[in-house]
């Protein structure tokens, strides 16, 4: 008897976390669509220094294809954006895309009105033998009713683009020492925002060209960061016979040397060398705008200096890129400008970083990729300017070796000075 009694204990021992799983008084954990929408896979990298990070990279002829896991499931809707219009509703995509950078965003939300998102850029690169086109500087913010500029390669076979939904022929291409370039008239009425553009063959083919930016309102992309006392100062930019006034220093100038849409040229105001706010007033009383960094701003500091400016402008270096891409180093400046500087000469390259880059490096050189006499390749952060001293073996090593240029990865040459 006390061994039946026994072996009923042990059953019931056994049976006890079976019935009390199945109990009312302890709930399954199950998702409901109070709780909070969860985005499970695929995971979106974090930003990097404010920047949305690459999330997937692919060749043009690839879709973006990918299905997500979400939670509560039952109760979510996925909606699918890229570059701020929606294109998907659901929980996979299958996506053809040209070649370009495109700005990802999934947003989950559920039937209680709870979302959650998660955003990254997405490359699709062209294949080989694609029209393509590249960024050299300030080329992609546009005025309506100017003629603009893209910068590629084969672009031989491109009869027209597509810009806006509006098919634009009157264009002209030309090569280059680094490739070619296409120039095109920007449609009078397009109305201001970031359009993407398309390139169109004689057969009819498409091939992204990327995005543009187009403003009626007037724009200064260069020229206004440096400017020297008493003497002739370029501003470069859109919209610029817009302009009626620039104020820096509080000296403000109405006069202008010479004004047309893309070019404004005054003489800079009698100052004291130092770093002074420069403002400006258009035709019908607005701000006139700088393009600063990543954004657009209604005044920008400049620095009065004594240093005479060889470049200038917005030009992105990496090594990584291919052999005859333009951006593959910095060579803007030809060597018969160094045959006419003196030993003793200091020469700064101002430079910005690429911040979606995940190192900055730059070095000074030849033609031949031979450093200058003293120079050594350095990690830049932030803004900044490379200091050399030019003495004379250096500047006929860049006689007997082809020129000068600036190599290295992850920022762009803003300004060449010689002083």
């Amino acid at each position: 008897m006390k061994k039946i009694f026994s072996f009923i204990l042990l059953a019931l021992t056994f049976m006890a976390p079976v019935l009390t799983s199945c109990s009312n008084d302890d709930p399954l954990s199950t998702a409901s669509a109070d709780d909070d929408p969860r985005i499970i896979d695929p995971v979106f990298p974090d930003r990097v220094n404010g920047q949305l990070a690459t999330f997937a990279t692919l060749n043009r002829d690839n879709k973006l294809s990918m299905t997500l896991t979400v939670t509560p499931a039952d109760y979510t809707t996925c909606t699918w954006f890229l570059d701020g219009v929606q294109v998907n509703e659901g929980k996979a995509i299958e996506q053809q895309l040209e070649a370009g950078t495109y700005d990802l965003k999934i947003v989950a939300t559920t039937t209680a009105g709870k979302s959650t998102s998660r955003e990254g850029l997405v490359v699709v690169k062209p294949l080989d033998g694609d029209p393509t086109t590249t960024t050299k500087s300030f080329e992609r913010i546009i005025a309506p009713g100017t003629v603009a500029t893209l910068y590629g390669r084969n672009l031989d076979g491109v009869k027209a683009l597509s810009i806006g939904g509006q098919t634009v022929n009157d264009i002209e291409i030309e090569n280059t020492d680094d490739g070619q370039l296409l120039q095109y008239l920007v449609p009078d009425g397009l109305a201001d925002g970031t359009y993407r553009v398309s390139l169109i063959t004689a057969d009819g083919q498409s091939y992204g060209a990327d995005k543009v930016t187009v403003s009626s309102q007037p724009l200064v992309t260069t020229g206004a960061g440096r400017a020297n006392a008493n003497a002739e100062w370029t501003l470069k930019g859109i919209n610029l016979d817009k302009v009626a006034s620039v104020t820096v220093g509080g000296t403000t100038v109405t006069n202008f040397t010479k004004q047309t849409a893309g070019e404004l040229t005054l003489v800079c105001p009698a100052l004291a060398e130092g770093e002074y706010t420069v403002t400006g007033k258009t035709r019908d009383g607005k701000n006139l705008t700088f393009y600063s960094g990543d954004s657009i701003a209604t005044s920008l500091t400049v620095t009065i200096s004594s240093e005479q400016t060889l470049w200038e402008g917005h030009h992105y270096v990496s090594w990584d890129k291919p052999d005859g891409d333009p951006n593959k180093t910095f060579n803007l400046i030809g060597k018969d400008v160094f045959a006419k500087l003196k030993a003793g000469t200091i020469l700064k390259v101002y430079y910005s970083v690429e911040p979606s880059d995940t190192y900055h490096q730059m070095q000074i050189m030849t033609a031949w990729w031979t450093l200058l006499p003293g120079s050594q390749k350095m990690d830049i952060t932030g803004e900044g300017a490379y200091t050399y001293t030019l003495q004379q073996d250096a500047l006929d090593l860049i006689q007997q070796q082809d020129g000068f240029l600036v190599g290295g990865h992850g920022f762009y040459v803003d300004r060449v000075t010689v002083q």
